[in-house]
C-alpha cells in the first residue's frame, strides 16, 4: 500500500474528513474513498464506521494507527537521512521545548550550531511539558529540551543544566527591597503558577514543601510572561526563573538562600528511534553547549 494512503488514514483517524484528507493528498474524493476501501481490504476488517455524515474508527482501526505511525515515521526519517547524505552540511531538525527557553537558550544553542552547518533547517515548537512527551512520542520531532526529564520508559533523556529560580513579588511589597530571603519567608503568600502538568508548578510546590509550607495558589496560567505580569500588577508572588530578554524585569526577583531553588533542564530523545545526522549532530551540541549559554547568561 502507498505511503500517501497510509498518510490519508492517518489523518482520517485523527479527525479530518474524507473530502479534507483527498484535498490534503490531492486526490478526489472518490479516488480516496477508494484507496481507503482498498487499505480495508488488504487489512482484512472494517477500519472505518459511518456516524451521521462522518466517519470513525472501529476497534481495527484504532488497533492499525499505532503501525501505521511507525511506517509513516520510519520512511519519513529514512528519506531525510537520505536527503542528509546527499547534502552533508544541510538537513532538517524537528525539535520541541519549553515557551521559556525561547529567549534565551534555544536561540542561543541554534545560532551557534548555525555557524557550523548554516544549511541546517529547524522546525522549532513550544510547548508545556505534556505536549513535548506528546510531540516525541508521536514523531513530530527528533528531540525536546524540557524542564522536567520525562519518565516515560521509550524515552531517554539527560541532565542538561539546573536554572536557578528566584521568588518574584510585587514592586510594593514587604520584601520588594531585598536581594535574598528565606523562601520560608513568604509562608501564607498567594501564590501565582502555572497550571497542573507544567513541570515548574511542580517545583514551585516541592521548593515550598522542603521551605516547611504548602502554597495557596490564587492564580493559574500557561505562560510564565503572563505570571511575572501577574505578580507585578501585585496579585501574588510566584518561583519563577529570571527574565533572559534583557531589560529592567517589571517586579524584583530575589535570590533564595534556604532551599536550593533551581529547575532541571533536559534533553530527551525515544531510545529506539535513530536520528538522522543533522539531528544527531544538534543533539550532540546541544549537550556539550547548554551549560555555556547559561553562564552567558548569569
Amino acid at each position: 500500500m502507498e505511503i500517501d494512503t497510509i498518510r490519508s488514514f492517518l489523518a482520517v483517524a485523527d479527525g479530518r474528513t474524507v473530502t479534507e484528507a483527498a484535498e490534503l493528498a490531492n486526490r478526489t474524493q472518490p479516488a480516496m474513498s477508494r484507496a481507503l476501501a482498498r487499505l480495508e481490504r488488504e487489512a482484512g476488517s472494517e477500519l472505518f464506521q459511518r456516524v451521521g455524515r462522518g466517519v470513525v474508527l472501529t476497534p481495527a482501526g484504532h488497533e492499525l494507527v499505532p503501525y501505521a505511525r511507525s511506517i509513516v515515521e520510519a520512511y519519513d526519517r529514512g528519506v531525510r537521512a537520505v536527503q542528509d547524505m546527499a547534502a552533508p552540511d544541510g538537513g532538517f531538525v524537528p525539535v520541541a521545548f519549553l515557551h521559556t527557553l525561547g529567549t534565551w537558550l534555544v536561540p542561543e544553542l541554534v545560532q551557534q550550531f548555525r555557524r557550523e552547518r548554516p544549511d541546517v533547517r529547524f522546525d522549532l515548537r513550544q510547548h508545556g511539558d505534556a505536549g513535548l512527551v506528546d510531540d516525541l512520542l508521536s514523531g513530530v520531532v527528533d528531540m525536546a529540551i524540557t524542564g522536567d526529564r520525562p519518565t516515560h520508559p521509550q524515552i531517554e533523556s539527560i541532565r542538561l543544566l539546573e536554572e536557578p529560580l528566584r521568588l518574584v513579588v510585587p514592586p510594593n511589597h514587604r520584601l520588594a527591597e531585598r536581594k535574598s530571603v528565606r523562601l520560608k519567608e513568604a509562608a501564607g503568600e498567594t501564590f501565582i503558577a502555572l497550571k497542573p502538568g507544567f513541570s515548574l508548578r511542580d517545583v514551585t510546590t516541592t521548593l515550598c514543601a522542603q521551605a516547611g509550607f504548602e502554597p495557596t495558589f490564587g492564580f493559574e496560567g500557561e505562560e510564565v510572561d503572563t505570571i511575572r505580569g501577574l505578580v507585578a500588577a501585585g496579585l501574588g508572588v510566584a518561583l519563577l526563573p529570571a527574565p533572559h530578554s534583557g531589560g529592567a524585569p517589571t517586579a524584583p526577583h530575589l535570590q533564595i538562600s534556604d532551599v536550593k531553588a533551581v529547575r532541571e533542564i533536559g534533553l530527551a530523545w525515544m531510545k529506539d528511534r535513530r536520528l538522522p545526522p543533522a539531528s544527531e549532530h544538534f543533539r550532540t551540541h546541544v549537550a556539550a553547549h547548554a551549560r555555556e549559554a547559561l553562564a552567558a547568561r548569569s
